[in-house]
């Protein structure tokens, strides 16, 4: 008979369920700036912009400085270890201005993928190691809640069985990790948009990788509660020839969460996984007006969906900034309806809404 012994407190878990609910708070999703210096590079390139620290210092503050229409659209920001320890123009630290319009700083704490032996091509996460000191470090330094990311990829033999075990008991070991320190883990198992698969096909695979993640977080005794998850939509390949209606999709990506996740996790904060700004709200709005039950908030943590328009109006002039503000301020109002089922589109008018952001093997 396994037996638990405890490991947090009635005083830990209030915390941790606090923070949790705090960010999925309704009408309220992820702004995603946690990409790492070379994601940033490629980001940059696209506008003709030179990746220094001082430029990615310039475009986080634009964003952190935005209207304050945007403290009712996001709960939490997830920082790049960098991000976390630089300061506006006038000196106030990121995370103290972040925290200052209501929103909870989060860290991202994987050390990125590496490849997973025996597999074909398949990969687990490193940064395990040190984790402990890293999470009472990032506490200290004003982060309630971390994001770590697990890559899985549907192909003829892929997700394998090792690969699904392996990156779930990952996932389970930093989550358990972070609730020690009092920082919520989000849980990110993404199976990647890569190939020509249907939806049928990402949906089953979908309830096998969250069924072992739920699976692995029970062993690991992690308290759910305290727990956000960060899965991808349930989509067709990027290269499927049938194009699926959002409307499908929802019910997909419901369907799948309802016969895996526990009701006692307080919200799913979907990734965009590529899709274009436009898809990615309509998309989240059609599942929150789907017509299942859903017994958790459904959400958005967004990067690259949030951020393209606004990254290619700023273009890397500082004259812009204004017009880079306007458009991260318009995707996240979009968003935090998409996330109440109110979204209503009027034609989509940012810089690069209806572009695909797909990036083949995406990591960052």
């Amino acid at each position: 008979m396994t037996h638990a012994y405890p490991f947090l407190s009635t005083e830990q878990k209030k915390e941790l369920s606090g923070i949790a609910q705090r960010i999925v708070a309704a009408g309220k999703g992820i702004l995603a700036a946690d990409e790492s210096t070379g994601s940033m590079a490629k980001r940059f390139q696209g506008i003709n912009t030179e990746n220094t620290e001082e430029n990615r210092r310039l475009y986080r503050q634009l964003l952190f400085t935005a209207d304050d229409q945007v403290n009712a659209c996001i709960g939490g920001v997830i920082f790049f270890h960098e991000t976390l320890y630089q300061k506006t123009d006038d000196g106030k630290p990121f995370a103290q201005l972040v925290k200052e319009r209501g929103m909870v700083v989060g860290i991202k704490v994987d050390k990125g993928v590496v490849p997973l032996a025996g597999t074909n091509g398949e990969t687990t996460t490193q940064g395990l190691d040190g984790l402990y000191e890293r999470c009472a470090q990032y506490k200290k330094d004003g982060a309630d809640f971390a994001k770590w990311r697990c890559v899985l990829k549907i192909t003829d033999t892929t997700p394998s069985e090792l690969a699904i075990m392996e990156n779930a008991n990952v996932l389970a070991r930093y989550a358990s990790i972070c609730q020690m320190h009092g920082i919520v883990p989000i849980v990110e198992p993404e199976i990647l948009p890569d190939g020509d698969h249907d939806l049928q096909r990402c949906q089953y695979v979908t309830e096998k990788v969250l069924a072992a993640v739920y699976k692995a977080l029970s062993d690991h005794h992690v308290y759910l509660e305290g727990t956000l998850l960060k899965p991808n939509m349930v989509t067709a390949g990027h290269s499927c020839p049938r194009k699926y209606s959002a409307q499908e999709i929802a019910m997909a990506t419901v369907s799948a969460l309802r016969r895996t996740v526990p009701p006692a996790v307080p919200g799913v904060t979907f990734l965009s996984g590529g899709q274009s700004e436009a898809e990615a709200t309509a998309n989240l709005n059609a599942i929150n007006q789907c017509a299942l039950h859903r017994p958790w908030a459904l959400t958005f943590s967004y990067g690259r969906a949030l951020q393209a328009s606004a990254l290619k109006a700023w273009g890397g002039k500082k004259e812009n900034g204004k017009a880079c503000q306007e458009e991260y301020v318009r995707r996240a109002l979009d968003n935090s309806k998409a996330a109440l089922g109110k979204y209503v589109s009027s034609g989509e008018r940012g810089a690069s809404a209806q572009e695909s952001l797909f990036v083949a093997d995406h990591a960052y």
